[in-house]
């Protein structure tokens, strides 16, 4: 059994069979190879002595990216519906993007670090690729999941380049006094939105109550890292660790880990490690757990081939929508999630003391 089939021209053709219940791709030949080739022609799997034929920005300007979605919903005749959840401290606005109308809904939120950028071009593209064109294909997925995207929550630290959302006034337990706060610790189920201090935090908050996901990725940014074998990390995953999140979410979560595990090794050519993440419930992948999703985190390395990483992101965006449309992601072995190897040592010497 095959858990899930993409396509791409520009891939390689790779076929494995399923054995004893491991995760596995086989034959490419889903309908996903139309969208596929028509946006990942963007960001082709390339050699590094290959030069792009297009360069997707990996960090567009907040007036860009608001341009850029305003414009898919046009292209899309309105498949593509964008509005924004709330303002930042600053009055920009948080954007969000839904595509579909089918009854799995999946979340999925980008750059809750200003720092943390890749998540968000790909993001765009899985809307471009998902909303715009209308095959019979891309009609039975629409009609299968719902996929609602929080499209860079953070603008105002985009703007900084930093990893906090920006309030000068701020004395917070997680953050930097003065500069802001760490929206990835406060989404706390017990934290009600109207009292949350960071801002943007509230906002997601308010979206996933009013969407009730049952599936939500989380897409961040990690240093450089290496695995056993000294081969450098290109991503690394990990499902709920709160030990009050129940066995079967954390078993779903488990599950689209697998897949997105999978297509990124093996579609975008990376090298995905566990994750080594704590149980604070203030954490998304924590705290959506707790409220009862399938919550994942995802860590792109800051590896000098951006262009790579956003197709990693994007890849595992399809990967996850067309599983869970088809029904196969329901029949993954959530067990293989606990093979996938830990992160290893740093690449350079100094380690970042923040995760998640």
């Amino acid at each position: 059994m095959a858990i899930f089939t993409l396509r791409d021209p520009n891939w390689p053709r790779r076929s494995c069979q399923a054995v004893e219940g491991r995760a596995t791709l086989v034959g490419m030949r889903s309908l996903l190879a139309l969208a596929a080739a028509a946006t990942m022609a963007l960001v082709p799997l390339a050699t590094p002595a290959q030069a792009a034929p297009h360069q997707i920005d990996p960090r567009p300007s907040n007036e860009v990216l608001g341009a850029s979605l305003k414009a898919l919903a046009k292209q899309s005749h309105g498949r593509v519906a964008v509005r924004s959840i709330g303002a930042t401290n600053e009055g920009r606005p948080v954007w969000a993007a839904r595509v579909g109308h089918g009854p799995l809904r999946i979340q999925y939120v980008t750059q809750q670090h200003g720092d943390e950028p890749l998540g968000t071009p790909a993001a765009v593209e899985f809307l471009r690729t998902v909303g715009v064109p209308n095959t019979k294909w891309h009609r039975w997925l629409r009609s299968r999941v719902t996929i609602d995207i929080v499209v860079r929550a953070n603008p105002d630290g985009h703007v900084r380049d930093w990893r906090f959302n920006y309030d000068p006034d701020a004395v917070p337990e997680f953050g930097e006094p003065g500069k802001g706060y760490d929206i990835n610790r406060y989404h706390n189920p017990s934290l009600l939105p109207d009292d949350n201090p960071a801002t943007e935090a509230g906002h997601i908050q308010r979206a996933y109550a009013a969407f009730r996901p049952h599936i939500v990725m989380d897409y961040h940014m990690q240093g450089r890292y290496t695995d056993a074998e000294g081969r450098e990390i290109t991503a690394s995953l990990l499902w709920p660790t709160h030990p009050d999140v129940t066995p079967e979410l954390v078993n779903a979560a488990k599950q689209v880990t697998v897949v997105a595990q999978q297509a990124i090794d093996r579609l975008a050519g990376g090298n995905v490690s566990q994750y080594p993440g704590g149980d604070y419930e203030g954490i998304a992948r924590n705290a959506y757990g707790l409220r009862g999703s399938a919550s994942v985190l995802l860590e792109l390395s800051a590896i000098d081939d951006e262009q790579s990483q956003i197709r990693a992101a994007y890849v595992a965006m399809l990967a996850v929508a067309q599983t869970a449309a088809d029904g196969s992601l329901r029949r993954v072995n959530p067990a293989l999630a606990d093979t996938i190897p830990p992160r290893g040592d740093p690449v350079l010497a100094e380690v970042s003391a923040v995760t998640d």
